[in-house]
This record gives C-alpha cells, sequence and structure tokens, in this order.
C-alpha cells in the first residue's frame, strides 16, 4: 500500500483555497482511502473514490504513479507532476509525493483488543505511563508510617530514586497547604473518604510545579490499612495558560492602543475579540452593543444589504490567506467615511483556518488632504473606484508595457439593464447606496491584480491582466451572474437588475490608443444589449482602421440572415479515395445573403471577421446547425445514405461550456442518428486550448458525435494532437497539402500523421486536392477519405437529394 500527498501545482489565486489531501492506494492500485479535502480537489467523496481504481482519477495512464517512469522519483523522496481528471470533467496539474510504503503482505492478517489486569502489566509500562504523562504513585502504610514512591514521583520532585525521606520531610516540598493536606490525610484514615487537592511544589532544584494531589483509602478486612493515590503534574498546562493570559494582554493592549478597527471572528462568524474602536463604530452604525461570542450574521439580521457584504469580505478572508481592500462604510445620517482593510486568516497548528482578523484603518483624512484633492480627482465619489480618468490612464501604461510581456489581457465592459427605473422608483440616494454595495461585491470577485473602474452612471470597466482568454470567459460570466443574484433590500422590496457586458481579449495585436478599447467593448456591450440583454459578448480587439472598413452594412447583413434564418448553405462532398465506402459525407459550408437586389452574399473571408468583431461567431454556428437539421428533417429519406455531415467551430462555440448541451438539444427531435455529424475542431484552437477541447471532445462524445481536429499538419504540435486528443477524424492542413504531389519531405510528414492517425483508431481526410497528382499521392499514401475541387465543388444544400426511384406506384426520392 502506497499512501501519496496531492498538491495542486498552481491553484486558482481568484477561486476557492484547496487544501492537499492524501490518498492510499494498494498494490492492486485500487483506493483503500481518502482524506476530507478529497471532495475539493477530485470533486468525488470519500465513499465514492474508497475501493475504485486510481485510473478513475487519472487523465491518462501516462500518469499513474505506480508507473516505473514515476517510481524512481517517489522511491528517492522526490515529488512529479501528474494530470488529474475532477469529475466535472476538466483537467488539472498537480505535485505528487510519497509519504508512506507498505506492501499488503506485511500488513497483520486481523487484530483484536482483550482486557488484561493491571496486576499482569509489565512494570516498563508503568514507568513509561509516568514519563509520558507526567505523574507518579504514592502510597501511605498507617501500620508502619512508611510511605513507598514509584519513580514518577522522585522523577517530579527532581529526587534521585531511592532518597530516604519521612513523610515531614515530604511535606516540606510543598509551600503552600501543608495543614490541608495533613488535614485531608486524617480524616481519609478515619472516615474513608477520598480527596484531591491542587499544591503548588517546591522541587529539590528549587522548581515551582502545580501538581494535583489525589489519595483514597485501601482497606482490608473492612479496616483502613493503607492509603495510596497519584500526584500529577500540571506545569505545562500553568505554563500554557500563563502564556495564553499573557497574549490575551498583550492583544488587549495592542488593539486598544490603535484608533483602527480590530476585530477577530472565527469561521462561523462569532466574535472572538474586538476593540473600542471597533464596537463604537458597529454600534453607530447598526445601533447594537456587541459582545464576545455573539453572532454577527444574526446582529445584522435587520441589516440585510450590510450582512451579505460583510459575510463576503469574511469569507474571502477565509478562502485567501490575506488581502487589503478600500471602501466607503455607510454610517447612518452621517458622512461615507473611506476605510482601508487588512484582512488576515488564522490557521491552527495543524494548518486548518479557524477565523480571521481584519484592522481597518480611516484614511478620508489622508484622502482628502492628499495632493489638493488628487484622490479625489481619480476616484468615483459613490463607490470609492477608480473614475474614468483614471482607468485610461490605468489602461494606457497596461498596454504600453504589454509590448515586453507578451501576455493576454481582457477589457470588460458592464452597463446594468433597466437601471434607470430605480431611479425613478427609490430616487438617487437609494441608488447610490446599490450602487455602492454592488461594487464593494464586485471588488470581492476580482484579483488584487486588475482594476476596476466606475466609468459613468451605470456603466462598470474591469481590467483583466494577465489572464488566458478562457478564463476571462469565466469572470466576465461570473460577474454577470453576481450582479443579476444581487439584491439591495429597500423598503420591503427588493432592488434587482441584470447587466450586460462586452469583453475584449487584448491579445498582441490590440491597439494602443485606451479610449479606441473601450469604444470597442462599449460597442460588444451594446450588441449584447440589443440581443437580448442580460449577456456577455467576447470579441479580440482590432486596429482602428478594420473597425468600420465598410463593416457597417455587412453587420446589418449578417445580423438580418440570423434574425430572419435565411444563411445560404452549401455542401463539399467528402470522397473515399483508398476504398470503397456507402453513402453521402459532406462538410456544411456557408453564405450570407445580400440585404438588396445588387448585393452580393458575403463570403467566409469576409462575414467571419465581422461575426467574431460583435460576439456573433458562436450565434452563426448554431444557426447554421439548426438550418442543416431543419433541411434534413424534411428530407428523412436522406437517413440511410447520411453517413458524415460536418460543421466547422468557431473558438467562442468551442470554449462554449454549453454547446454540448445545445447538441443534444437539437438531436433529440432529429430522425437522423448523432453519430452522423461531426463537429470540426481547429487545431491552432486546440494547441491553444488542449484542455477545453479535450472536455469538449468528452461531452460531444456523450452526445454521440463524432470531432474531427481541422487543419492537422500546420505545427509540430500535430503529431501530440493526432495521438493523444480524443478525436475521431484528422483533416489535413492545406498547407501541408499544397506541395504534396512534388515535395518529399511534405509526403513524409502526411504519411507520418496517417499512420499516427490509424493506430489511435482514427480516420484521416486530405483536403484541398486540386489536381490528378495530388489525388494520386493522397491513394498511394492510403488516406481515408478526400476533399477539394478535383473531387466535388460545394453545391447548395437545396441540391442534396436522395436517389430517386421510379415505381409503378409513382417516384420516390429526388
Amino acid at each position: 500500500m502506497k499512501e501519496f500527498l496531492i498538491q495542486r501545482y498552481r491553484p486558482d489565486p481568484a477561486g476557492p483555497a484547496i487544501h492537499p489531501t492524501r490518498l492510499r492506494v494498494d498494490d492492486d492500485g485500487r483506493i483503500v482511502q481518502t482524506d476530507r479535502h478529497a471532495e475539493s480537489m477530485f470533486g468525488y467523496t470519500s465513499v465514492d473514490l474508497t475501493g475504485q481504481p486510481v485510473q478513475r482519477v487519472l487523465a491518462s495512464r501516462q500518469d499513474d504513479p505506480f508507473a516505473p517512469a514515476h517510481r524512481h522519483y517517489l522511491d528517492n523522496g522526490q515529488t512529479v507532476l501528474v494530470t488529474f481528471r475532477h469529475k466535472d470533467g476538466f483537467f488539472f496539474t498537480a505535485s505528487l509525493g510519497l509519504r508512506m510504503e507498505v506492501r499488503d503482505s506485511d500488513r497483520a492478517a486481523n487484530a483484536a483488543i482483550a482486557f488484561k489486569d493491571s496486576s499482569e502489566m509489565d512494570s516498563r509500562l508503568l514507568t513509561l505511563a509516568e514519563q509520558g504523562a507526567g505523574f507518579g504513585l504514592w502510597e501511605l502504610n498507617l501500620p508502619t508510617n512508611e510511605i513507598s514512591w514509584s519513580d514518577g514521583m522522585y522523577r517530579l520532585l527532581e529526587l534521585r530514586p531511592g532518597t530516604e525521606l519521612s513523610p515531614e520531610q515530604a511535606l516540606f516540598y510543598c509551600q503552600t497547604g501543608q495543614n490541608r493536606v495533613r488535614a485531608l490525610f486524617r480524616r481519609c484514615m478515619r472516615t474513608g473518604q477520598s480527596f484531591s487537592l491542587e499544591l503548588v511544589m517546591t522541587t529539590g532544584r528549587q522548581h515551582v510545579q502545580r501538581v494535583t494531589l489525589a489519595g483514597r483509602a485501601l482497606k482490608n478486612g473492612g479496616r483502613v490499612q493503607k492509603l495510596g493515590g497519584v500526584m500529577v503534574n500540571h506545569s505545562e498546562a500553568m505554563r500554557h495558560d500563563h502564556a495564553r493570559q499573557q497574549a490575551q494582554r498583550i492583544l488587549e493592549a495592542t488593539a486598544s492602543a490603535t484608533p483602527d478597527l480590530v476585530v477577530a471572528v472565527d469561521i462561523n462568524l462569532n466574535l472572538l475579540h474586538f476593540n473600542t474602536p471597533w464596537a463604537a463604530q458597529f454600534s453607530s452604525a447598526f445601533s447594537q452593543e456587541p459582545r464576545p461570542g455573539d453572532n454577527l450574521k444574526v446582529l445584522l439580521s435587520d441589516f440585510p444589504n450590510e450582512r451579505r457584504l460583510i459575510e463576503r469580505l469574511w469569507q474571502r478572508a477565509f478562502d485567501r490567506e490575506h488581502f487589503v481592500a478600500q471602501m466607503p462604510l455607510n454610517r447612518q445620517g452621517e458622512g461615507l467615511p473611506v476605510y482601508e482593510f487588512h484582512f488576515q486568516d488564522i490557521r491552527s497548528t495543524q494548518g486548518e483556518v479557524i477565523g480571521a482578523v481584519h484592522v481597518a484603518k480611516d484614511i478620508s483624512n489622508r484622502i482628502q488632504h492628499n495632493g489638493s484633492g488628487d484622490y479625489r480627482m481619480r476616484h468615483d465619489p459613490i463607490t470609492g473606484l477608480m473614475n474614468r480618468r483614471s482607468f485610461v490612464e490605468h489602461l494606457e501604461r497596461a498596454i504600453k508595457h504589454k509590448r515586453k510581456r507578451q501576455s493576454v489581457d481582457g477589457l470588460l465592459f458592464v452597463d446594468l439593464d433597466s437601471f434607470q427605473q430605480f431611479n425613478e422608483t427609490a430616487g438617487s440616494g437609494t441608488c447610490d447606496r446599490y450602487l455602492r454595495e454592488l461594487a464593494a461585491i464586485l471588488g470581492l470577485r476580482v484579483r488584487n491584480r486588475d482594476a476596476l473602474a466606475r466609468l459613468s452612471g451605470d456603466t462598470f470597466a474591469l481590467f483583466i491582466e494577465n489572464c488566458p482568454e478562457p478564463r476571462a470567459r469565466k469572470l466576465a460570466e461570473e460577474i454577470r451572474e453576481q450582479i443579476a443574484q444581487f439584491q439591495f433590500k429597500w423598503q420591503g422590496r427588493q432592488l434587482k437588475t441584470t447587466a450586460s457586458g462586452g469583453l475584449l481579449i487584448l491579445d498582441k495585436d490590440a491597439p494602443e490608443p485606451a479610449e479606441q478599447l473601450l469604444t470597442q467593448a462599449a460597442d460588444l456591450c451594446h450588441t449584447a444589449k440589443t440581443s437580448g440583454r442580460n449577456r456577455i459578448h467576447t470579441a479580440h480587439a482590432v486596429a482602428g482602421e478594420l473597425v468600420n472598413n465598410g463593416s457597417d452594412h455587412q453587420l446589418e447583413q449578417l445580423l438580418q440572415a440570423l434574425d430572419n434564418g435565411e444563411l445560404i448553405l452549401e455542401f463539399q462532398n467528402l470522397k473515399p479515395v483508398a476504398s470503397v465506402t456507402w453513402g453521402d459525407h459532406i462538410e456544411i459550408l456557408c453564405r450570407v445573403p445580400g440585404t438588396g437586389e445588387h448585393d452580393a452574399p458575403l463570403t467566409p473571408d469576409q462575414f467571419l471577421p465581422i461575426a467574431e468583431r460583435f460576439d456573433l461567431a458562436k450565434r452563426l454556428d448554431r444557426q447554421v446547425i439548426r438550418q442543416t437539421l431543419d433541411f434534413l428533417g424534411q428530407h428523412r429519406l436522406l437517413e440511410p445514405r447520411l453517413k458524415y455531415c460536418g460543421f466547422n467551430l468557431s473558438l467562442a462555440t468551442v470554449l462554449d461550456d454549453t454547446f454540448a448541451d445545445f447538441m443534444e438539444q437539437v438531436l433529440a427531435h432529429s430522425p437522423f442518428q448523432a453519430r452522423c455529424f461531426c463537429l470540426e475542431i481547429r487545431e491552432s484552437h486546440a494547441t491553444q486550448y488542449p484542455d477545453e477541447v479535450a472536455v469538449l471532445c468528452d461531452a460531444l462524445h456523450r452526445v454521440g458525435c463524432r470531432v474531427a481536429l481541422e487543419g492537422a499538419g500546420a505545427s509540430v504540435e500535430s503529431y501530440s494532437l493526432a495521438a493523444n486528443l480524443p478525436v475521431d477524424i484528422i483533416k489535413l492542413d492545406r498547407r501541408i497539402m499544397n506541395d504534396l504531389a512534388s515535395d518529399p519531405v511534405q509526403q513524409i510528414m502526411v504519411d507520418a500523421l496517417h499512420r499516427i492517425a490509424e493506430a489511435a483508431g482514427k480516420e484521416t481526410v486530405a483536403t484541398f486536392i486540386e489536381s490528378d497528382e495530388t489525388l494520386r499521392k493522397v491513394r498511394t499514401l492510403g488516406i481515408h477519405f478526400g476533399q477539394g475541387y478535383r473531387l466535388s465543388r460545394p453545391r447548395p444544400l437545396t441540391e442534396l437529394k436522395p436517389a430517386a426511384v421510379n415505381l409503378s406506384t409513382g417516384r420516390i426520392g429526388g
């Protein structure tokens, strides 16, 4: 059996804290025991994992801790990096170390506990007990007036074992209570009543010890013949108690010496300690006198808005080791002092979080006099966040330094939906309180490195620094959901609204002017509002000269086609080139119709940049699938012949967690089997987001669809993806096909990809076959399918008809 310690390699700084977990695995590779942190690490409870093979939580067999590649490092006390699979389907990397190893054959077959009389115990066990527990045994023989001691008594009084002492000499070491001891001994001899007394003893080496002396009568034949008992040393507990009292006095003195607000709570928000300034501020704000032991949630039960905010602040303190926040506090009938909060968690000796403390400093005066009102000029007076001027300067500095760090950033523009109704209903004062508490809650969601600002009345902006696109999308959705869930109680009513947003991904090609970026993000937010509100639209930033390069009219064409479901669909056949395969194999292509008689349909190179620019790519993908399934539903005779129907997916769809659910819904009403449909993912997207693509592949496989890797061969990662990515079909990239007939290097690369795909049980498709020479070479290499103008040109989907059969009763198909 092996016991492993597993710890997240790179935990999410914005997410909840995930503690290391212990996993015990027997020699057969089955999990026999986990600790209580396994559920937060893997998503499975201890009951779910016990008895299961360890492969259940591993990403692949290469990650097996019993593999020879890992065994050498683990046996030498080193850790290895292993990829695990969470219950929710995503993958994560963790460090794995060996804590204990015992062969299963070395473990006892069975064990039992039985009672054994103390007289039969080995005397050495009594000596060990006395040493470990700090006690000693004594016995007084009444007829001879002799006292016998165990080794523990001599050790407790720091005397040499065997030192001759009389009872009076023994009492000499008792500095206080000698008369009380004599009285208790006499009463016990006379009545047989037991006794227990706390004493302060001075040892032979002049050390002060606090002990408990306990005794009882030992009768023989109904008469008291002996007294016996035990002396227990409590000095260590006394020192701990003294240290605790001293620490408590130091804490109280420190907290009382500062005008800052100091308060400590446990994980249930019970008050552990607070100073007078905090109690005064709390009493002023909520008209209640707090006492140690009170629960904050109970004290604030009549203030639901403030209670929710305070709960989130403390919860963040429990989840993170420490953090700093600045926000104004609303005192009834007073102004809005701005406080700087320093939160720090409190941990036990085992490292578990048992509470937290915060120190809040009133920085209102510093802000008012700092730089002749510079703070007020750079911060919003209601929420305390950055204002537009300060945010633009921050954004410009970040973009200027972006060229050096080559990272991906995000710019989120958020506008509250229907917020004007709040002003009309509740008034501006209540709306200010709503915005202030909403800003505080949003500030808890964002990371320390990010910048949150209030640009205008109900508009916020967030700069997300150095964050991959999937994480930025997830953070934007979390903020949208947080705004939708936020409730502000006012006069027995709940003020609640949603938000629309535009998320602009800033990669290496992003323009530098901050105002231009804000404009693009605002355009995305406007698109989200016009598309139905309560949603986030995402796109990559583009250079200024490309933003309005005739795109307004093309955007109108695209929106009209999407709104009316009038996309022009075409199909291109995939032909078997290495063997005969019956049935139709097609890939769906798309065009956007013109809005007027003289408007030509838009080609993909025209409308795809616009779709990505205004975050319409995900909607476009779904519309193509819907229209295709509607057409196929009207031609059910195609069902026996249709073997493959492929759809290209955009990056927005690949990163969409709900796409697999959408496919399951639309296919539930289709007469065609889900296996007929194949979703094609670009190799560049799989290289950039391997974990997200792997999760999507698994989800689509559960629905029953197939998945293709489109554009394989464009990079060196193609070979690894073709072997390990859970796809069914490998489609070769155009660049690797261009000179296939004449370039031997290209031939070797195609042959290698084909062999890897075949070994992994996948089919291959050669794209862009434009000549007979390329077709012959593809056949020679054994590629399964071919696609290109040499084999079939794109045709309108309406020409895809079942074969016509003339019968005496009439014509079928056609």
